[in-house]
């Protein structure tokens, strides 16, 4: 599966914007898929995760409360809502997919990433 994420860009400091993420194939409801993000100087961390029916969420505990993710398999497309974003969100954002067999959302093993979106909050 091929991945491709969009709506990066400059916002200022608690303002929102919404990423997506659109996978090309037939198979998109296969995969549970995860947002992932990088600062400059840092290693990747997770962000927030969903399972392949949508039943099933789960957001790390530094933006929670502030970011929430959803999917729309018709259109196999997964999106990350992110309200009243800080500085320390600035990072380039990057979804993932990652086969699987149940509804099960996953933190870890994805098998395919996106290219990643930059998102800039500015003080």
């Amino acid at each position: 599966v091929q991945l491709q994420a969009s709506g990066g860009g400059l916002v200022q400091a608690g303002g929102s914007l919404r990423l997506s993420c659109t996978a090309s194939g037939r198979t998109f409801s296969s995969y549970a898929m995860g947002w992932f993000r990088q600062a400059p100087g840092k290693e990747r961390t997770f962000v927030t995760a969903i399972s392949r029916s949508g039943g099933s969420t789960y957001v790390a505990d530094s933006v929670k409360g502030r970011f929430s993710i959803s999917r729309d398999n018709a259109k196999n497309t997964v999106y990350l809502q992110m309200n009243s974003l800080k500085p320390e969100d600035t990072a380039v954002y990057s979804c993932a997919a990652r086969r699987s067999y149940g509804d099960s959302y996953y933190t870890t093993g994805y098998d395919y990433w996106g290219q990643g979106t930059q998102v800039t909050v500015s003080s």
